[in-house]
């Protein structure tokens, strides 16, 4: 068969139209749609097919369909985009999405829909939120969002409400790095792949999961800059194949290998001692702890060779301090998620590579950049300030413990939700309202979480296709897409200050709004309208530039601006190159660099190795520790999950291309495991334990550990309205049981299953 550009369209039409299912009520299929209507000229905008929301050039293309290009202007995102950014037009005029509002006409999840306007939506809402709030308290309606530009709006009608429960994706996602760098460090901290010399990787799959930046960061250090990339992985993933070494590390036992790179670097007298002395506080007591973790020791629990750990430990230190320790996602999450990423951080920091090329540093936003220079180089952006808003007295529900004080302005503990609602701890939870984030999928145990949206009072879901969540809402709000709606200036700083915007590319399809839009209106229903005082979205984004009207020209015409020279306050040249851009900038260190003005947001002002601030949170958290979790049976196999390249989470499942190119999640099994079950690839499979069961096919391969297996998540929605998502793949949300993890209140992604052949 003859595989060209015409042969790819004409056998995605044709996978489009097998999957075709009754019309919706409210689709746009339902509807119909004419030519597109929007600019030919190119507009800078931002993606959002995934969290990463690059920078894009998009224009429509004979009233038909839409480009969708990198931006220029963003140097280290290339000026390009993924398989995801690049189907953004299938979503778009995808005939399965809602482009009206529904009013659930049967028993929730059981997909009986009816249109209805925009303003019996709204009364709907209002008239029971209102009557919740009356009767129980503002503080028993949940708001909950995908994070980013989406929850803004959403979570300022929610203090204006009167409710403190507000919770993004981050405990079923980035929420233990970003925990663990708040103990440590004050705050978030970034990776400077592109200059790294030598990166060490615990399975952080930017080469699925993609990150256009960093992605290209990664292939630039090893591709142009000779970098070293060693990975710690139970399975043969993409990144695992770019590296020039992998290890099937044993499931859960990545903070093992982590403590004996520290363990390694403190014996063999390998790690900086000065920035330790200067910057670290907590080291003696880290250096007793982890004294005990010897590469050998290691070995004994993951499987990987002691002799490797400390050859790679001895080359790491070797190329520091342009090496790092990646911190980010991988495919095993345990309930030791707050001691893995500080062990990560810990084997960065004793190689002294904060805020040096190669390692990690810290954003330079607007306002400190420019104390820096000493002029205004960078402008800075204004908040919006809201007078009169209610004061909230009632605590959240993830409140009941603690040792989650750190999440609590982070996101929250989102699966709270679950047991507010269903056990009344704190509080009994009435209502939820969710924008653009799907719970069934990327939280744990799915039962529970049916059991929860069927005894609430209301709900309402916000998104663009119905999710195998909003299924349950009694009202369905519908999202206009990123090509269709404009959103305020976004900070997206680096090493220096940088901004950008969204705009819209095409008129509005249908009878959707932006999500911005949405949450206004409602609170002029709710009666709290006063609280959103901008008229509309230009109102706001003059508001942020203080009318600087050709600043915000400037942004919407480029779509990315950097502002100022990057900066490293501990990188010679680059603070050497700074401060000859700018003459009045601070005076220079005596070693050329600006070290004596890095600072961190800690209660001891240094990198807290050893906190006292978390061992009063948690106790015997203070130290960064080992300790041995179990997370399946005996007789069970091991159960991880991950990304891929052309599907975000459980986001994108239905969208026409992407559900081309990918529509089912085969289960990895590896041979010896598979011969012992009688089981071939393609075979159809169950997979099994105490908290659910789902079917599947297996895909027998050598790239996985024999006591393991894996799959991509995000496949196997159980509702009807996703017709090209439902039923395909393994539902991995059904397998994975209620568990936090403590002090980052994460979501539990690691277990324990069974497979037989069906």
């Amino acid at each position: 068969m003859k595989l060209d550009r015409r042969t790819f369209i004409k056998g995605a039409g044709a996978g489009t139209a097998t999957c075709a299912l009754a019309t919706l009520p409210g689709s746009l299929a339902a509807l119909g749609h004419s030519e597109l209507q929007g600019s030919a000229e190119s507009v800078a905008s931002i993606c959002e097919m995934c969290s990463t929301r690059c920078p894009i050039s998009a224009r429509v293309v004979n009233g038909k369909n839409v480009s969708i290009l990198g931006n220029a202007n963003a140097k280290s995102f290339g000026g390009a985009v993924c398989a995801r950014g690049g189907a953004g037009h299938s979503q778009l005029y995808d005939k399965q999405r809602i482009v009206k509002p529904l009013k659930r006409v049967g028993e929730r999840g059981e997909g009986n829909w009816q249109e209805i306007e925009w303003d019996e939506a709204y009364r709907t809402i209002a008239e029971n939120l209102n009557r919740i709030k009356t009767q129980h308290g503002a503080e028993t309606v949940a708001f909950s969002s995908k994070s980013g530009s989406l929850s803004g709006h959403l979570f300022h009608l929610a203090k204006a409400f009167g409710s403190p429960n507000t919770f993004t994706h981050a405990s079923t996602c980035p929420g233990s790095y970003v925990i663990a760098a708040k103990a440590m460090f004050g705050g978030k901290i970034k990776r400077d792949l592109s200059n790294s010399k030598y990166i060490i990787n615990f399975g952080h799959n930017l080469y699925e999961g993609i990150n256009m930046s960093e992605t290209r960061g990664m292939m630039n250090a090893q591709m142009e800059k000779g970098a070293k990339l060693v990975v710690f992985e139970p399975r043969f993933s993409i990144v695992a194949d770019k590296a020039d070494e992998w290890y099937a590390i044993k499931p859960g036992t990545d903070v093992a290998v982590a403590l004996a790179i520290c363990h390694t670097l403190i014996s063999d007298d390998l790690y900086d001692k000065d920035f330790v002395a200067q910057y670290v506080t907590g080291f003696e007591d880290f250096a007793k702890e982890v004294k005990a973790y010897t590469p050998e020791w290691a070995e004994s629990v993951s499987d990987v060779p002691a002799e490797d750990i400390r050859r790679i430990t001895h080359e790491y230190a070797a190329a520091a301090p342009h090496a790092l320790v990646d911190f980010g996602h991988r495919s095993s999450f345990t309930t030791e998620e707050f001691e893995m990423r500080r062990a990560l951080y810990a084997a960065n920091v004793l190689v002294g590579n904060i805020e040096r090329k190669g390692g990690l540093y810290f954003g330079k936003k607007a306002s400190s950049y420019n104390k820096f220079a000493g002029e205004k180089v960078a402008p800075t952006l204004a908040k919006p300030g809201v007078d009169g808003m209610p004061k909230i007295d009632a605590k959240r529900i993830d409140m009941v413990d603690e040792q989650y004080a750190m999440t609590w302005s982070s996101g929250g503990v989102y699966q709270t939700i679950l047991d507010s609602t269903l056990d009344a701890v704190p509080y009994q939870l009435r209502a939820w309202v969710m924008s653009r984030t799907n719970p069934m999928q990327t939280m744990t145990d799915r039962a529970r979480i049916v059991e929860t949206m069927q005894k609430l009072d209301f709900i309402v879901a916000c998104d663009i296709y119905i999710s195998e969540s909003a299924a349950y809402a009694d009202i369905f709000l519908p999202e206009s897409t990123y090509l269709e709606r404009d959103e305020e200036i976004a900070d997206k700083s680096s090493k220096n200050p940088a901004y950008y915007v969204r705009q819209r590319v095409v008129e509005t399809i249908g009878d959707t709004k932006p999500s911005w839009q949405i949450w206004k209106e409602l609170a002029d229903e709710l009666g709290q309208g006063q609280f959103f005082p901008w008229e509309n979205m230009e109102t706001l984004q003059l508001f942020q530039v203080q009318r600087d009207v050709n600043l915000l020209r400037k942004i919407k015409d480029e779509g990315f601006v950097s502002f100022g020279k990057p900066l490293m306050l501990r990188e010679r040249s680059m603070v050497r190159d700074f401060a000859a851009a700018y003459p009045s900038a601070k005076p220079l260190d005596e070693d050329g660099t600006y070290a004596s003005h890095l600072s961190f947001k800690t209660p001891s002002g240094k990198i807290e190795l050893s906190s006292d601030k978390v061992e009063e949170m948690a106790p015997g958290r203070g130290v960064i520790r080992y300790r041995e979790v179990t997370m399946k049976k005996a007789d069970e196999l091991f159960f991880i999950q991950g990304k891929v390249a052309v599907h975000t989470n459980a986001a994108t499942q239905n969208v026409p291309m992407l559900a081309n190119l990918m529509s089912d999640n085969a289960l990895w099994i590896h041979p010896i495991t598979a011969g012992l079950l009688n089981i071939s690839s393609g075979d159809k499979i169950r997979i099994y334990n105490d908290t659910g069961s789902e079917e599947g096919h297996a895909l027998v391969t050598p790239g996985i550990r024999p006591d393991t297996v894996f799959a991509y998540m995000g496949c196997g929605s159980k509702n009807k309205e996703l017709a090209r998502a439902t039923g395909k793949g393994v539902h991995c949300g059904n397998l994975l049981p209620h568990v936090t993890s403590p002090v980052t209140g994460m979501n539990l992604h690691t277990t324990g299953v069974k497979v037989a052949k069906i």
